[in-house]
C-alpha cells in the first residue's frame, strides 16, 4: 500500500472538518444539518434470525490477527481482482479474496449469464413471488460465478423525480411497494445462497452533483457533493421505509450513497448509519461504501461503515483511507478495537447467515475486465497473466421467468379494442426501437447509448445481454405463424419509406418510441443520468403523430425507464392503444408479443404519467445553487411526489382538469372486468404499543492484538502487487512517519466526537429492539378483505390495492398500504383481497417522541384498482 500524506492526514485529521460528524460548517445556518450519533452501534448475538451466524463469525474473527480484520473490510483497490469490488484474503484460514458485483438487473462484466428485467419493470408486476423468483435466479447466477455479494437490489432513488437517472433501478414510486419489492428480493438473492446489498442507502434521488469529480467533468464547479436535504419525519415515512423492510428482511449488507444527506456524506452520516439503521432498525449486516463515496477514515468508521469500496481513495490510486491506516488507527486507539471486531464480525456474520460457508465458497470463475479467457490477475497493476475466464454458463432456464416477469410487468396505458390482436392481416412495425443495435447488444460500453430497442438502463446497474429478442423478430416470427404480411422500417427518420408503408389497405401500425436514463458517469445524447426532459427520444413524438396521421390502427409502444408525456398521445383518436414495456431484459420482443396476442396478463403502472413536466412540482437540480459549495437539494415538497402530489393538486379526471395525471399510479388496463364487493374490516389486536427498553450489552472484542508497530510490516519476502491495498504499515519505526500525519498520536477524545468511541451498554431505541425495528410495529391490527369478481369474458389476473388516509393535517389525502396480484380468475369467479395492515402501516413518525405513533386522526381506507379508482371505503 502506498500511503500519501493527505490521505493520512485526511484519515487522522478526521475531526478537522466538523461536517463530517453532521455539523453545519457553512456561515448559512439555514443549511440543513444532520445530527451526531453516536457509538457505532455493536453486534446483537440474541438478534431473532442472526444468532447462528453471529456464533459462527464469532468462532472465526476470535482467530484473525488485527491486519485479517483489517483486510477483510477494505478493498483492494479498482481493478485490482477480477470483480469489480473484492477485500484482501485470509489464506491462512482458507478466506477468499470476498467477491462483490453489481448488479440489481443481473451480473455485470461477466458473460453466459442473463440479463433480467429493470427494477421499474420488475415493480410494474406488483407480484410479491416473481420478485423472490428474480431474486433467487440473480442470486444462483451470481453464486455459480463465484460472487459472494450482489449489489442489489436497488430502492433509492425513491422516484421522487421523474426524470431521476436511476429511477429504472428500483421498484417505484411509492415507499410500500418498494419495501415488498426489495424485501422479496432481498429473501429470493439471499436464498440462493449470496448476501444481497440493498442500496442506495439514502436520498440518492438525482444523478447531477453525485461526485464532485464526476460533476467537474462536466463543468460544474462544486467542492463538495449535493446534499439532500429531508426532515425527519419524512426520511422515516418514505425514504428510509424500504431499508427497514429489507432489514427486517434479513438483509446482509446495505450500501451508502454518495450523495450528502443534510450536509453531511451518505457513508459517514452518523445520524443515518449509527442511529437510524444500526441503532432504530436493528441493522446486523454491513455498510458498504459506493464506490469511492468514502470521503476519510476515521470518521467513516466510527460513524458506521464497514467495508471500504473499491479500497483506494480514488479509482487506481493504490492509496487508502483505510488498509495499512486503519491498522495504524486501531493501534493509535482513534478507532476503538471493538469497531474493527465489530466490522469483521458484520461481514462473517451476514456470510453465514446466508448458508455460505469457507470451505465451500466457489472460487470466481469470471473476469470484470475483458472477455479473454488469459489476462492479467491484477489489471490495474498490469500483473500475473493467468486464466481468468472461464466462460461458465450459470443462466438454467431463467429465460422463462424473464419473459414471464418483462410481459407481466408491460402496462396497457389505452386500449380502444386494438389489444390483443388476433391474426391481423397486415402488420407494419415502425421505429429504430423495435430493432437492434448495429453494433450489437452489448456494443456500447454499460450500455450508454440509445441504439436499437432499449431493453436496459446505462451504467453499473447493467448487466451483459447473451442475446436481445427484439420486438421486430418476435413479431415477426408471430406474423409467420398466423399467416400475417408482416414489414418493418426501423428507423424513426426515413418518412417516405413508413408513410408509403403505413398508408397501404389493412394495416395495423405499432410505432416503435422510447425514452432512456441511467447513471452519471455517462452522458448519452446531453443527458448526464438524469433525463433533461420527459419527451420522447430521436423524433418518437413526431413519429407517433406522423403514423398516426395517417394510419386509423396505430398502436404506440413505449420503452423507457419511467414516465413520458403522453397527454397529446392518448387524446389522439387514431392511437388505438398505448403499451408501456419498460426496459425488459434479454426477453424484450417475446414479452410484448405474449402481451400485444393476449397471452399473458399485464402490469400496473409503479409510477405517475403527468400531462407536463411542471406538473410533477418538482425537478432534477440542474444547476449548483450554492456557489462552489455543496449544491443544496431541499426536499421541501415533503410526502408530496408522485400521486401524493397529484392527489394534493387536483381530485378530477384528464381532459377535464390539467392538473390531474394523465393515467395514475397503480392503474394499467386488464383483459377483463372486475367487480370489487364485500368489504370488511376485522380489528385483530388492541393491545397498547410498549417501547423497547432496556441496554445492549456492552462491546465485545474477539482476540488479542499487540500494539508494537514493528508487528505490523509486510511479512518477509512478500511480493507486493502494485496499487494493491495491503494492510500492513509501510514504516514500523514511526506512527508518524507511517501515517505522513504531524498529528499523529492524539487521543482520540481530541478530535472524535463525544461518545464516539464509548464501549459501554448503551440504551436501546424506543422504536427498535430487534432487525427491523419494535417487534410491535407488526402487530396485525386489522385485517380488510375484499371479494373481486371477474365480470368479462376472459381469465385474468388484477390487481387490488388498498390505501390509507392516516388523517390530521399536513397529511397525504391516501398512501398505499396493501396490494395483491390475484392470478388467473375466471370468468364469473371470484377471489378474495386480503391485507393485514399492521401497527407501522397505520403510524406516524413522531419527531419529539422519535417513535412510531397512531394519532387520533380519523382514518379512511379505499379499496380499489388503481389510485383513483377506489369503489369501496371504510373508517376504522
Amino acid at each position: 500500500m502506498k500511503t500519501a500524506t493527505l490521505v493520512a492526514a485526511a484519515f487522522l485529521a478526521a475531526g478537522s472538518d466538523a461536517n463530517q460528524y453532521g455539523n453545519n460548517t457553512n456561515e448559512n445556518d439555514s443549511l440543513a444539518h444532520s445530527p451526531p450519533f453516536y457509538p457505532s452501534p455493536w453486534m446483537d448475538p440474541r438478534a431473532p434470525g442472526w444468532e447462528d451466524a453471529y456464533a459462527k463469525a464469532k468462532a472465526f474473527v476470535s482467530q484473525l490477527t488485527l491486519p485479517e480484520k483489517v483486510n477483510i473490510t477494505t478493498g483492494v483497490g479498482w481493478m485490482g481482482e477480477k470483480c469489480v469490488g473484492n477485500v484482501g484474503s485470509v489464506p491462512r484460514l482458507g478466506l477468499k479474496s470476498l467477491c462483490m458485483q453489481d448488479g440489481p438487473l443481473g451480473l455485470r462484466f461477466s458473460d453466459y449469464n442473463s440479463a433480467f428485467p429493470v427494477g421499474i419493470t420488475s415493480g410494474a408486476t406488483w407480484s410479491r413471488h416473481l420478485w423472490r423468483d428474480r431474486g433467487n435466479a440473480m442470486g444462483a447466477e451470481a453464486r455459480d460465478k463465484g460472487v459472494d455479494v450482489l449489489l442489489g437490489p436497488a430502492s433509492g432513488p425513491l422516484g421522487r423525480l421523474a426524470k431521476g437517472g436511476r429511477i429504472g433501478e428500483a421498484f417505484g414510486s411509492d415507499p410500500y411497494l418498494q419495501g415488498q419489492a426489495l424485501a422479496n428480493s432481498v429473501i429470493g438473492i439471499q436464498g440462493a445462497g449470496v448476501v444481497a446489498c440493498a442500496k442506495h442507502y439514502i436520498a440518492n434521488e438525482q444523478e447531477h452533483f453525485r461526485q464532485v469529480g464526476e460533476a467537474q467533468g462536466y463543468g460544474y464547479n462544486i467542492s463538495e457533493t449535493l446534499s439532500s436535504n429531508i426532515n425527519d419525519k419524512v426520511m422515516h415515512e418514505y425514504y428510509s421505509w424500504p431499508f427497514q423492510d429489507a432489514v427486517k428482511a434479513g438483509v446482509g449488507s446495505i450500501m451508502c450513497s454518495y450523495q450528502q444527506i443534510n450536509n453531511s456524506y451518505g457513508c459517514q452520516n452518523s445520524k443515518m448509519l449509527n442511529g437510524v439503521l444500526k441503532h432504530e432498525y436493528g441493522f446486523q449486516g454491513f455498510v458498504m461504501s459506493d464506490w469511492a463515496a468514502q470521503h476519510s477514515g476515521v470518521s467513516n468508521a466510527v460513524a458506521g461503515m464497514d467495508m471500504a469500496m473499491p479500497g483506494d481513495t480514488m479509482f487506481n490510486t493504490g492509496h487508502s483511507y483505510w488498509g495499512g491506516n486503519l491498522t495504524l488507527a486501531v493501534l493509535n486507539g482513534t478507532v476503538p478495537a471493538y469497531r474493527i471486531d465489530d466490522m469483521a464480525m458484520r461481514i462473517m456474520a451476514s456470510l453465514f447467515k446466508v448458508g455460505w460457508t469457507v470451505e465451500g465458497a466457489k472460487d470466481t470463475n469470471f473476469y470484470s475486465w475483458s472477455r479473454k479467457s488469459y489476462d492479467y490477475r491484477h489489471a490495474a497493476a498490469k500483473e500475473r497473466i493467468e486464466q481468468v475466464n472461464l466462460q461458465v454458463d450459470v443462466r438454467a432456464d431463467h429465460a422463462n421467468h424473464i419473459r414471464e416477469s418483462a410481459a407481466k410487468g408491460t402496462v396497457i396505458l389505452k386500449n380502444n379494442g386494438a389489444l390483443p390482436l388476433s391474426k391481423p392481416k397486415f402488420l407494419a412495425v415502425i421505429g429504430e426501437d423495435a430493432g437492434p443495435n448495429p453494433k450489437g447488444p452489448n456494443g456500447c460500453p454499460n450500455r450508454g447509448c440509445d441504439d436499437g430497442t432499449n431493453a436496459m438502463l446505462w451504467g453499473s446497474g447493467t448487466s451483459e445481454f447473451p442475446y436481445l429478442i427484439t420486438p421486430d423478430s418476435a413479431l415477426q416470427q408471430q406474423a409467420i405463424k398466423d399467416g400475417t404480411r408482416y414489414e418493418s422500417v426501423l428507423t424513426n427518420y426515413d418518412w417516405t419509406a413508413t408513410r408509403d408503408l403505413v398508408s397501404q389497405p389493412n394495416a395495423t401500425a405499432i410505432v416503435f418510441a422510447n425514452s432512456n436514463a441511467g447513471e452519471g458517469f455517462i452522458s448519452v445524447d446531453g443527458n448526464e443520468g438524469d433525463r433533461n426532459n420527459l419527451t420522447l427520444w430521436k423524433n418518437g413524438d413526431d413519429l407517433i403523430r406522423n403514423v398516426s396521421a395517417i394510419c386509423a390502427n396505430t398502436i404506440v409502444v413505449i420503452h423507457s425507464p419511467g414516465p413520458v408525456l403522453l397527454s397529446e398521445i392518448s387524446k389522439n383518436e387514431n392511437v388505438t392503444a398505448i403499451v408501456w414495456a419498460g426496459q425488459p431484459g434479454q426477453e424484450s420482443g417475446n414479452s410484448l408479443t405474449d402481451i400485444l396476442y393476449g397471452k399473458t396478463s399485464p402490469g400496473r403502472s409503479p409510477f405517475t404519467w403527468g400531462a407536463t413536466e411542471k406538473s410533477y412540482g418538482n425537478d432534477v437540480l440542474f444547476k449548483p445553487n450554492n456557489g462552489n459549495d455543496a449544491p443544496q437539494d431541499d426536499f421541501a415538497e415533503g410526502a408530496f411526489f408522485d400521486y401524493r402530489h397529484f392527489d394534493k393538486e387536483s381530485d378530477g379526471k384528464p381532459g377535464s382538469d390539467p392538473k390531474a395525471p394523465v393515467y395514475e399510479f397503480g392503474f394499467g388496463l386488464s383483459w377483463s372486468t372486475f367487480e370489487y364487493t364485500n368489504l370488511k374490516v376485522v380489528k385483530k389486536n388492541d393491545r397498547p404499543y410498549a417501547p423497547t427498553t432496556g441496554n445492549t450489552i456492552a462491546a465485545p472484542t474477539f482476540g488479542n492484538f499487540s500494539t508494537e508497530l514493528k508487528d505490523y510490516g509486510f511479512p518477509a519476502g512478500f511480493q507486493q502487487v502494485n496499487q494493491f491495498i495491503y494492510p500492513w504499515l509501510n514504516n514500523t519505526s514511526s506512527g508518524r512517519e507511517a501515517s505522513g500525519d504531524a498529528h499523529y498520536g492524539k487521543a482520540a477524545n481530541e478530535f472524535l466526537p463525544p461518545n464516539a468511541i464509548n464501549a459501554d451498554p448503551q440504551p436501546k431505541h424506543p422504536a427498535g429492539g430487534e432487525p427491523g425495528g419494535n417487534r410491535q410495529l407488526f402487530d396485525v391490527v386489522y385485517e380488510v378483505t375484499a371479494t373481486i369478481t371477474n365480470t368479462g369474458k376472459t381469465t385474468t389476473d388484477e390487481v387490488p390495492q388498498l390505501y390509507l388516509s392516516h388523517g390530521g393535517e399536513g397529511e397525504p389525502v391516501r398512501v398505499l398500504r396493501g396490494f395483491d396480484r390475484l392470478e388467473r380468475i375466471a370468468p364469473g369467479a371470484s377471489a378474495t383481497f386480503r391485507v393485514e395492515l399492521t401497527r407501522r402501516d397505520l403510524s406516524n413518525w413522531d419527531v419529539k417522541a422519535q417513535n412510531w405513533v397512531v394519532t387520533d386522526a380519523p382514518k379512511t381506507i379505499w379499496v380499489g384498482g388503481s389510485s383513483r379508482n377506489l369503489p369501496l371505503s371504510a373508517k376504522l
